[in-house]
């Protein structure tokens, strides 16, 4: 238990914690950090702050925002502020209009009770209103305590490669653009450490003015990162006399979004050369990449996870829909011929058929002890860790190709000598093809071959999604069989011709291309997780060949008509 656990809220004051969410990565939430919010009963943060925390709030937590969208605010004094709820149903909650400010929404909040985590970016400390709460919950009498949170000004610069020590060692100054006194900036200017400028896209030149001004040299080195730790992080290097230029060659600037914070590294250890070798975060091989996951949500969460180590950003879009088979009577009879001896063995083909099997289990009362006996197989890795989560160790996976031939390669032939029973129960999808079936039968078993689910095509995703793919919004689709073709294609349109389509094998492949798609990326062999290997593969070819040529490294989809434009512009 963390030593800063406290006792339970009391029964009228409720307690708050004051949390530091970091600069934007969900990763840099700190352990106690989570253990907070998990516990919390209400959220109050600015809405940024809330896409970094929500994740690990339990279900039913309150939220309240203390910076409603522009287009839904009422003017000052007036409308009242709402509490709605993480998991998506709705629910109100009236909180005064006189009680517009954090310190008020955080101590109504706290009444009669209730836990309340009280986010900040960045870290509470360097907050500058954080301290004006916490002085009003002491008068108060609310308790509360501080999570620390990682410090934007330190966090980013270390996601931009900026180191701010070495070895030669250096002082290192922080400054606030916003309240920086002309004295700040004199004694920063006369030094020779390294500066940290929090500042926004706009008044970078104007911070580098001052400096200069206030006598660092004008060829003194600086790095500009705006939205850092995120997948949008974008580093610019220039020096003090040139980052005016350099951001209006890069048509950053001017941009209707100018007021976005960033923060600047000013000093040698930002120099360009150094920020080549260091800039581990940015180099990532699909870093910024929109990718397209068309697979149903339970098989997409894995290979999402994959993807996002690789520095993309995966969108998943269901294509299919699982739902019970229309005759649940032949999958009633194998259950309990499973309970009762019927089988020798039975194999798996996917996730969704561990899943279909587990829930006609927990109808029945049953559990993984009911596989006592039983020889199970999995046709891949993927399959057999549902089946480790289901509490069953499987007897047979593939050691070559993932595949219902796979399977067979190392299935062994009926042998009446060693098998007391000769039949296997193969509870499958609606759709699936019959190899396994008719291979297993030239082995010498009797297959009970059940429909244990049905596929049909998922619904159409939003206007938006639906937009973006026709318009090549995304550098990349990963399509995992035929249907997810046939089906994305159905339910969205056909992908626009800059996206870069990734396919699982062969078959899939030429699905792709009869739908007139150009395939880039093909997987080495028939796995999702080989296919977005292959994928961070080619991106990091595509990389490296811009950077030996000198050129910019872009995303596909600025290839676009009028991406440069919009990218300016969000």
């Amino acid at each position: 238990m963390s030593p800063t656990a406290l006792p339970a809220a009391g029964p009228e004051h409720g307690h708050v914690t004051f949390l530091g969410a970091g600069p934007g990565d969900p990763g840099l939430l700190t352990l106690r950090a989570v253990e907070a919010l998990s516990s919390a009963d209400v959220l109050v943060a600015e809405h940024e702050v809330l896409d970094v925390i929500r994740t690990h709030a339990r279900p039913g937590v309150s939220v309240v925002q203390t910076n409603a969208d522009p287009s839904s605010v009422s003017p000052p004094g007036t409308g009242t502020p709402q509490l709605t709820v993480v998991d998506g149903t709705s629910t109100t909650a009236a909180v005064p209009a006189a009680a517009r400010d954090a310190a008020h929404l955080v101590m109504e909040a706290a009444r009669g009770g209730r836990r309340v985590v009280r986010a900040v970016s960045g870290d509470p400390g360097l907050d500058t209103y954080a301290a004006e709460e916490m002085l009003a919950c002491a008068a108060a009498g609310v308790p509360f305590e501080v999570v620390p949170g990682v410090a934007a000004a330190v966090g980013v610069p270390a996601y931009a490669g900026v180191p701010l020590r070495d070895a030669e060692g250096a002082d290192v100054r922080f400054v606030d653009a916003r309240t920086a006194s002309d004295r700040c900036w004199t004694e920063v200017g006369a030094s020779d450490g390294t500066v940290v400028v929090s500042t926004t896209l706009d008044s970078v030149a104007a911070a580098a003015g001052e400096l200069v001004s206030a006598g660092r040299k004008p060829d003194t080195p600086l790095t500009v990162t705006i939205a850092g730790t995120t997948t949008r992080q974008r580093t610019w290097a220039a020096t003090l006399g040139t980052i005016a230029q350099t951001l209006k060659q890069a048509k950053v600037l001017p941009s209707p979004d100018g007021g976005r914070p960033v923060i600047a590294v000013v000093g040698e250890r930002s120099t360009a050369a150094r920020r080549d070798q260091l800039s581990w975060f940015e180099s990532k091989p699909l870093f910024g990449w929109k990718v397209l996951v068309p697979r149903t949500k339970e098989q997409a969460a894995s290979l999402s996870d994959q993807l996002r180590s690789y520095g993309a950003v995966p969108h998943e879009v269901p294509t299919i829909a699982v739902e019970p088979p229309r005759t649940p009577q032949q999958m009633e009879r194998a259950v309990k011929g499973l309970v009762t001896g019927r089988y020798e063995w039975i194999a798996f083909t996917s996730v969704n058929a561990v899943k279909a099997v587990r829930e006609k289990f927990e109808e029945y009362g049953l559990d993984a002890r009911a596989f006592a006996g039983i020889k199970v197989a999995a046709v891949g890795e993927q399959t057999a860790k549902a089946l480790v989560a289901f509490g069953v160790k499987p007897d047979l996976v593939p050691s070559g190709e993932q595949s219902a031939a796979g399977l067979l390669e190392d299935w062994p032939p009926y042998d009446p000598v060693f098998d007391p029973i000769d039949r296997v129960f193969l509870p499958r999808a609606d759709i699936a093809t019959e190899t396994l079936v008719a291979g297993l039968i030239e082995l010498g078993w009797e297959v009970d071959d059940v429909t244990a689910y049905r596929t049909v095509r998922a619904s159409p995703p939003p206007a938006e999604t639906r937009e973006a793919i026709k318009g090549g919004g995304f550098d990349a689709v990963l399509f995992t069989s035929s249907s997810t073709v046939r089906n994305l294609v159905g339910i969205a349109g056909k992908p626009h011709n800059v996206t870069v389509i990734a396919c699982i094998g062969p078959a899939t492949a030429k699905t792709a291309e009869e739908h007139g798609l150009r395939v880039d990326v093909m997987a080495p062999e028939p796995s999702v997780h080989k296919l977005a290997e292959a994928l961070a593969d080619f991106g990091l070819k595509r990389r490296a060949a811009a950077v030996e040529n000198g050129d910019p490294v872009t995303r596909p989809s600025e290839r676009r008509p009028g991406a440069r434009r919009r990218r300016s512009t969000t």
